[in-house]
């Protein structure tokens, strides 16, 4: 299933967010959405799984979805994965399969939900109530959910956002194998550039409210991209086994090197 946005617009009252939003998200591959703070990215996500009222379309495999059908193709993980409810692992999983599921929870659904707490390593919380996990235990449970129920579209926004660096890398590699196995389209938006520049397959930029470019992660991450939409002055390195890595130097910003000036913030004792 091939996801295509076309033309996405979306405003606060009269504060536009997003205007006039297009790129292709293709199945078997990873697109990231990547921009500085407030570039309209968790928007986004929202609008392409249709929790916003917005403008312009948004096709699945060249059909728009009507918002009742929507979750019998995708999962789609919010960034807060805060939760009161006095329910454990398991039950939490088991949600996601929600639309398939009965009165009645078959062996085969709970080998389902215990496979995928396998895989992402986290079986044996399974019988511990979300509320005693720590952030980052929860966000792979809320993974988990939206895995267990074979997505044809998976959109998460900021998966790694509570997790530790190995944790974080572990992470994306999985759910890179699983995009790649199932052939499922993932969109995901990403703050930890290193992990978008090794694992996206395309890369979208936003920025001042629009695509600032779209590719290969190595056509998008670039110096000069950098210095644009984040204002840093970076190198894009190798390392011995050719991989990209992406080392900030500075902030391209004026005022802020003002504020930082060595005499203002220590001033001397004459």
């Amino acid at each position: 299933m091939k996801v295509r946005v076309d033309s996405v617009g979306f405003s606060y009252g009269d504060t536009p967010v997003l205007k006039d939003v297009s790129f292709e998200a293709l199945p078997g591959e990873i697109t990231t959405i990547i921009g500085a703070n407030g570039a309209g990215k968790t928007t986004l996500l929202k609008c392409i799984a249709d929790l916003h009222k917005h403008r312009g379309n948004v096709y699945f495999d060249d059909q728009v979805v009507a918002r009742k059908d929507m979750p019998k193709i995708m999962s789609y993980m919010e960034q807060n994965t805060d939760c009161e409810a006095e329910l454990n692992v398991f039950e939490i999983v088991l949600l996601g399969m929600v639309q398939s599921l009965s009165f009645y929870v078959s062996e085969q659904d709970v080998e389902k939900v215990t496979g995928v707490l396998r895989l992402l390593g986290i079986e044996k919380y399974a019988d511990r109530k979300i509320g005693e996990l720590s952030g980052g235990q929860r966000q792979l449970v809320f993974i988990a959910q939206a895995l267990v129920k074979d997505p044809k579209v998976l959109v998460l926004d900021e998966p790694t956002s509570a997790l530790d660096l190995y944790h974080q890398f572990k992470l994306i590699k999985f759910i890179r194998k699983v995009t790649k196995e199932r052939g499922c389209v993932t969109i995901m938006t990403l703050h930890h550039l290193d992990v978008a520049l090794k694992y996206s397959d395309r890369v979208v930029v936003i920025s001042e409210n629009t695509v600032y470019g779209e590719g290969s992660a190595d056509e998008m991450f670039t110096e000069k991209m950098l210095a644009e939409v984040y204002r840093v002055k970076a190198d894009i390195l190798k390392d011995a086994k050719g991989n990209k890595h992406i080392q900030v130097l500075e902030p391209l910003d004026e005022e802020y090197e003002e504020e930082m000036d060595a005499e203002s913030v220590f001033p001397s004792e004459e």
